[in-house]
């Protein structure tokens, strides 16, 4: 009969660390919120890791400024 009572133990362990990690989980999602409500507010619709980005072909680094210009000898 001893056996019976292990699998209960370990189901109680189980739910014990089910309902730890929902806590955590829980504290994880209130953390995120107060730091959302807490942010600057953003100026403008632009996303700053894309601001000043335009589409289409790049300019040239300066390094390569003229370039296409040179010819090698044949």
């Amino acid at each position: 009969m001893a056996n019976r009572a292990r699998p209960t133990l370990q189901k109680r362990q189980r739910e014990r660390e089910r309902q730890q990690r929902q806590k955590d989980k829980e504290a994880r999602r209130d953390d995120a919120k107060t730091r959302r409500e807490n942010a600057p507010p953003r100026t403008g619709h632009e996303d700053p890791d894309i601001a000043g980005i335009v589409p289409g072909p790049q300019p040239l680094p300066e390094e390569l400024q003229g370039w296409e210009e040179w010819e090698p000898d044949a």
